[in-house]
Formats: C-alpha cells, sequence, structure tokens
C-alpha cells in the first residue's frame, strides 16, 4: 500500500536519481588511474564500491516504488513537518568551511569544524538545542578524535598525502 501524500512516481524518480548518481560517480572513476597500490588495489577501487552500491539501491528503490510504494513510510514520516532547513544550512556549512579550510587549517582541524556543524544542525532537527559552548565544544573534540586518526592512518600507515596544520606530518 503507498503511504498516503506520497505518490509512486515521486518514490519511483527518487530510486532513479540515486541510481543515476552511482551512474555519475562510475563514469568519474573511470578516469581515475587503475594501477594497483598498496595491498593490490589501486586509487578508482573505492569510487568504484560507492558507485555500484549507490546503483543497486537505486533499483531496489524503484522496484519496492513499483511494487506497492516504501514499506512503513507513515510510521516513519510525517508530511506536515516539513524538511528542516536550519539543520541543512548548519550541515551545509560545515561541507563548505570544511573545503575551504582545509588547507589552511589542516585536514583534522578543519574535519572537526564540519563534524561540529553536523552535529550541531542534526541535534536540532532532533529538536534538541546545543547547550552553550560545552556541547560546541564536545562535538568539536569528538571530531578531532574521529579525524586524527583517520588522518594518522592515510598520512604516516598508507603514506597518502593529507593537508596538515604543521610540516611534522603528525597535526
Amino acid at each position: 500500500m503507498i503511504a498516503q501524500g506520497h505518490s509512486p512516481a515521486r518514490q519511483i524518480f527518487l530510486g532513479a536519481a540515486v541510481a543515476v548518481t552511482g551512474l555519475a560517480i562510475g563514469w568519474g572513476a573511470t578516469s581515475i588511474s587503475s594501477e594497483a597500490g598498496y595491498a593490490g588495489v589501486g586509487p578508482n577501487f573505492l569510487p568504484w564500491v560507492v558507485a555500484l552500491a549507490l546503483v543497486c539501491c537505486g533499483i531496489g528503490l524503484i522496484r519496492a516504488a513499483r511494487s506497492g510504494g516504501y514499506a512503513d513510510m507513515d510510521a516513519l514520516t510525517t508530511p506536515a513537518a516539513g524538511p528542516y532547513w536550519r539543520g541543512f544550512a548548519w550541515m551545509s556549512a560545515g561541507l563548505l568551511l570544511n573545503a575551504l579550510l582545509i588547507t589552511h587549517i589542516g585536514f583534522i582541524l578543519s574535519c572537526a569544524l564540519c563534524f561540529a556543524c553536523a552535529a550541531h544542525g542534526l541535534r536540532g532537527a532532533e529538536q534538541q538545542a546545543a547547550r552553550g559552548w560545552a556541547v560546541t565544544l564536545r562535538d568539536a573534540l569528538s571530531g578531532v578524535a574521529i579525524a586524527a586518526p583517520v588522518f594518522w592512518l592515510f598520512t604516516q600507515f598508507l603514506a597518502i598525502s593529507l593537508p596538515a596544520l604543521t610540516s611534522s606530518g603528525w597535526l
């Protein structure tokens, strides 16, 4: 049964959009070198995995839409609420700030800032207001705790260059 207020055409469009996004990523992956690197995989391996996963998800969404709509959609959504634009703005700002600042303040700090902005936006979407600097500082420190090991894994162990804050290669 199709959820009230949700047309099958919109659901099919969503599935097609996901599949086309996967195809676009796959097309982009063709321009990345396939020369095998560490562990026998090249730099285009992960984009191909993501492309394949998105195409499969898109096909699955289309099949679900054509066979009666997305299951339990009424239980998961409240159409009257609409999108939460402030959360979208916070998450978009985090991504844009990350892109703008990564070469100036390094991978770790720019990713921590992105994480803090995304956490603020998601917290607002769940109607949990961030209260004061303590929450923001905790989010930023959580971002550092996630980004630092990723940075060190890529730069120190896999010898992949990422923007650093210092010339030592550890920050």
